[in-house]
């Protein structure tokens, strides 16, 4: 029995270890096929030249060697033999519509150039004039006695008492019946000396005979008694201010610009100008200069407008809007405000080339009107941008390297030492 049952104890292990073989087999089976493609596939890849490896997520950043980048993502190659330009994405026509996506035409139109800025109305300076004592005297009669008094050119402002005035004025007269050559020379000198003093022709003929004959003195022009600085009695001294006249014919506007469009205005910009003190009127002028200094608070400049005041409604200390239009009507290429991607480096758009194609461009804007935004270079009129849908593709570039044109092409890859090998934990060396 005994050599029986070991024949039979070794021809059940056999077959346990037939059967244990035959599932071993096939379990191993899969993973020898899929070693046996993934080695096919090497040597696909092997065919192919490799530019560099990225990683998806930054596409921008380029490393010499296959691995995990530093965000712990496995890099993709980059073939030499990709096909197509490398600034050109291509998203399946139907992908497209579903995404909603919109172009525009690159137009050329007139943008609006107005710009509106707040002003403040002040005098006139060149208007300006002062009334001041030529000798010493006593002010005997005022006839403006407050500021802001409206005079009209010719009429009296103050009577002075003056003995240097009064003599000059007697030597003068009692010269005026003189016959002979050397008189009529020393009348001629006696006249001088009173306009050396200050009186004029219509001051000499209104003044008065006698010790005590007080001088008037009369406005030289139109305008607003705006400072009073004597009163009547008082004694005043040879050079001393008595009141300062400004006309109203003519007022300045000081308009705040920013210093975004001060550098677009100009001497002789046109301008028009509103207050709310008058509604329904408007005033036009031109801008006489740009002051040279620039606010430190707001930082802005200002511009001179000289504005014809003939009625005197504007009054000095109005709040005015001001409207300027610095540049000529010129037709510009322009696209929609929406089309533009700003990157915080540069601006640009995504150009609609058909079929499924898109390609991002650089451009330079300039000003901004109506929902539209000027084209200074990048764009030439005729082309089609992606208004609706744009960032989507523009990410889409950003992941496919299409971006590289438009940022740094001289980028030298990462070393390799930067770029971990697989299933090597970040910070550790081979």
């Amino acid at each position: 029995m005994k050599p029986a049952l070991m024949i039979f104890a070794g021809v059940l292990l056999a077959a346990v270890l037939l059967v244990v073989g035959y599932l071993g087999g096939r379990r191993h089976a899969p993973s020898a096929s899929a070693s046996t493609g993934n080695a096919a596939s090497a040597t696909d890849a092997g065919e192919r030249k490799v530019l560099y490896w990225y990683d998806t997520m930054v596409p921008q950043q380029h490393f010499d060697k296959p691995g995990l980048s530093p965000m712990g993502m496995q890099m993709v190659p980059k073939y030499a033999d990709d096909g197509g330009p490398k600034d050109v994405i291509q998203i399946d026509p139907t992908t497209v519509q579903n995404l909603g996506v919109r172009t525009a035409l690159v137009e050329r139109r007139v943008l609006a150039s107005a710009i509106r800025v707040p002003g403040t109305i002040t005098w006139d300076l060149r208007q300006a004039s002062t009334i001041s004592a030529r000798v010493d005297a006593v002010i005997s009669k005022l006839d403006v006695r407050a500021p802001y008094t409206v005079v009209a050119a010719g009429a009296p402002l103050a009577q002075l008492l003056a003995p240097q005035w009064n003599s000059a004025l007697a030597e003068y007269r009692a010269l005026e019946q003189a016959r002979s050559a050397d008189a009529r020379e020393l009348r001629s000198a006696a006249r001088q000396r009173l306009q050396v003093l200050g009186l004029t022709a219509a001051d000499i003929q209104s003044s008065r005979h006698g010790a005590d004959a007080a001088i008037t003195l009369h406005a030289p022009q139109a305008g607003v008694v705006t400072t009073l600085d004597v009163r009547e009695g008082q004694r005043v001294t040879a050079g001393q201010t008595l009141m300062t006249l400004n006309g109203l014919s003519t007022v300045w506007v000081e308009a705040a610009l920013p210093q975004a469009v001060a550098g677009t205005v100009r001497s002789g910009t046109p301008v028009g100008v509103t207050v709310d003190a008058l509604p329904g009127r408007s005033f036009h002028g031109t801008v006489e200069t740009l002051l040279s200094d620039v606010d430190a608070v707001t930082r802005t400049q200002r511009a001179r407008i000289v504005l014809d005041n003939p009625d005197g409604a504007l009054s000095p200390g109005m709040f005015a809007t001001v409207q300027l239009n610095p540049t000529p009507d010129v037709a510009v290429p322009v696209v929609p405000d929406d089309a533009l991607i700003a990157t915080g480096t540069h601006t640009r758009v995504i150009l609609a080339e058909g079929d499924g194609h898109f390609r991002a461009v650089s451009v330079r804007i300039g000003r901004a009107a109506g929902g539209y935004t000027e084209i200074l270079d990048g764009l030439s009129g005729g082309e089609k941008v992606v208004v609706s849908g744009q960032f989507l593709i523009d990410s889409e570039a950003s992941l496919s390297g299409a971006l590289e044109r438009l940022n740094d092409t001289t980028a030298k890859p990462v070393p390799a030492a930067s770029a971990p090998m697989p299933g090597m934990p970040m910070g550790d060396k081979p």
